[in-house]
């Protein structure tokens, strides 16, 4: 009997483990970026995305010097940090993966080693089905790797200036302007890119009676350009 008892629950343990390891699935596919500049606020930053667009964005909050954005023509005001998860179009992923499938899964040289002004340190790295890789660099002579990290760039500087509009929107209102101003112009020549992952607050700003009607046009034009 005890013979029977036993058998009876090994039986039930493994009708109970066995899904458990048939929900075990293939490595989740994911890009990420690391990025460092002690001279910039903010100074470090990391964004993972996924190959349906979606993913995640961290930044540290650092009160690093401002000097020489006065004359960029990009507000002062600094970014809060960042905790967050965002989401991309699903063609912009593909164009990161795909990338990050001609280069060996970022298994290969980045660095350039030419002598270059500092750009700031950038960690590419995959992870998924087909493995692992990653390369360090501050500027690369392959074309598509320094496009890729330009266009990370230039997405976490769209998810920095949404913070800094949420900011404005519960502080300075009267600040939105020039920010708005600065966001239309960098949305024009690429400093910012992928304007759907700040939709959220630019639908606030362009519904709100409570701001400035120019930030409500530059908030619904901006919109458009989210859609295409």
């Amino acid at each position: 009997m005890r013979a029977g008892w036993a058998a009876l629950a090994a039986l039930g343990i493994a009708a109970f483990t066995l899904p458990l390891h048939a929900q075990a699935g293939p490595p989740i596919q994911l890009v990420r970026m690391d990025y460092s500049n002690p001279g910039l606020s903010p100074p470090r930053w990391t964004l993972t995305l996924h190959p349906d667009g979606s993913g995640h964005f961290h930044s540290e909050r650092s009160a690093a010097p401002t000097e020489g954005l006065e004359n960029s023509g990009q507000p002062t005001l600094e970014a809060p940090g960042q905790d967050r998860d965002i989401r991309v179009s699903a063609a912009f992923a593909e164009h990161v993966f795909q990338a990050a499938r001609n280069h060996k899964w970022f298994n290969e040289e980045c660095e350039s080693h030419l002598k270059v002004a500092f750009q700031g340190s950038k960690r590419l790295s995959y992870s998924g089905p087909e493995g692992a890789g990653s390369c360090e660099f501050n500027y690369s002579r392959n074309k598509e790797i320094q496009a890729l990290s330009d266009s990370l760039v230039a997405v976490a500087a769209t998810l920095l200036e949404g913070a800094k509009l949420e900011t404005l929107l519960l502080h300075d209102r009267l600040g939105l302007d020039e920010e708005m101003e600065y966001l239309m112009d960098a949305s024009g020549d690429g400093r910012v890119q992928q304007i759907c992952a700040i939709r959220g607050i630019l639908e606030r700003l362009a519904d709100d009676p409570g701001v400035m009607e120019r930030v409500r046009k530059r908030a619904k034009a901006l919109l458009g350009k989210a859609e295409e």
